[in-house]
Formats: structure tokens, sequence, C-alpha cells
């Protein structure tokens, strides 16, 4: 997965600084422990053990029996010996170029922001106005943050991912999305992602008929929230 990787260290502070794991990775690891009182298997004794091989007196006799000998090297091929070449790679590579520009593919902005705006505005009805103004300004900077380049394609993959979660309303998954943003690209996130924190905290407790409208399918250009226009600019 994406989210599995090593950073190298912080090299401005030594040249033996250690790695840093990625957020994804320290979570499948899991602490580790060295056991230092467990104890030595001792050597299997008794009937069933095999008795140890003699060593032979002289180098030059043949091996015991029951030993195999070992392998000579192989020499080079004769001159006329002809290989037979590798099978041809065309399908696979087409295979394996197709999947990394599908992977490397750009999620939309617009669909990202208009999660997170319907999101904002299911919570307008029971949230401070307060609070979710500080949230509409976070959501403004992360869309210009997007759109001027400043942000990278993880984040810009998981944050797709995370509107999915919050959209499916699995609350969870969307919190440990934005934890792994948090720790492996704060300098990228830290402008804007304490509001879809706060957001997705806030979403978290609507009520199921206030979540219709954020459930329903993310397509910008036939949403009722953009199609429709200022009544005083048609008269």
């Amino acid at each position: 997965m994406e989210d599995m990787y090593i950073k190298p260290g912080n090299q401005e502070r030594g040249w033996n600084d250690p790695p840093q794991f990625s957020y994804g990775l320290q979570m499948a690891r899991g602490p580790q422990r060295n056991l230092l009182n467990k104890r030595a298997v001792p050597p299997a004794s008794g009937a069933g053990a095999p008795p140890p091989m003699p060593l032979p007196s002289n180098p030059l006799a043949p091996p015991p029996c029951g030993v195999t000998p070992p392998t000579p090297h192989p020499g080079p091929p004769p001159p006329g010996y002809m290989t037979t070449p590798p099978p041809p790679l065309g399908p696979i590579r087409s295979q394996v170029e197709a999947n990394s520009s599908q992977s490397e593919s750009e999620p939309a902005v617009e669909g990202v922001v208009l999660v997170l705006s319907r999101a904002l505005a299911a919570c307008r009805q029971t949230v401070k106005d307060q609070v979710c103004n500080d949230v509409a300004k976070r959501l403004h900077l992360l869309e210009d943050s997007w759109k001027s380049g400043k942000l990278s394609l993880p984040v810009q993959r998981r944050m797709d991912t995370l509107v999915q979660e919050l959209q499916a309303g699995h609350w969870d998954s969307a919190d440990e999305i934005h934890r792994s943003l948090m720790v492996d690209h704060v300098t990228e996130v830290s402008q804007w992602m304490v509001g879809v924190k706060r957001l997705i905290a806030e979403t978290r407790k609507l009520s199921p008929e206030l979540l219709e409208p954020l459930q329903k399918p993310a397509e910008p250009a036939l949403d009722p929230v953009e199609s429709v226009q200022d009544p005083v600019s048609q008269s």
C-alpha cells in the first residue's frame, strides 16, 4: 500500500539519524518487544536423536554414506550452444504500465470539496455558526492548496479516500486517515486538517435524516446546490 513506506531520517541533524516509519507501517508492525528472559531450547537428546557424524581422518577419502557430495560449479556453455531466449514481456509490461498510470491518476478536487461542503451544510443545522464558519475557512484553504499544486499525490489520494469513508458513514476509518495524514504529511495539511477533523467529529453526531444529502453521489455538475441560480439575477 502507498501508506506503507519508510522515510529517510533528518539529514540536517546527523548522518546516522534513524529512518522514520509511516503511520500505516507503524500500525502494521505494532510494538516490538525483546524477550530477554526466554530460555534457549536445549538440544534434542535420547533414543530419537541422530548420532553425531564422525569426521573422516583422510581428507581425500570419499564421503560417508548418506552425505551428499558438493555440487560442482557449472562451467561456461560450449561455443556452439544456443540459449533459449526468454518469453516476450509485452502483455505483462503493458499491464504493469496500465496499472501504474491508473495509480498515478490525480483525484478530482471538485468531488472532494463537494462532499466536505455537504457535510458542513448538514452540520450547520445543529452546530454553532462560529464553528461552521471556521471549518468553511479551512476547507477554502484545502481547495486553494490543492488547485495551486501544493498537495502531493499521496495527500490527494488519501483525502479522496477520506471523503468516501465520510460519505459512507465510516467515521472511524475517516478519522484514521486523518491521523495518518497528520503523521506523514503534517507540513502539507497542518493549516486545514483541523477543520476536517472537526467536521468528522460533528458529522458523526448527526441524525440519519440530516445525513441523507451527504450520502448522495458526488456529482458536481448535477448537484442541485450548484445548479440553483440567484432569482434576483434572473429578473
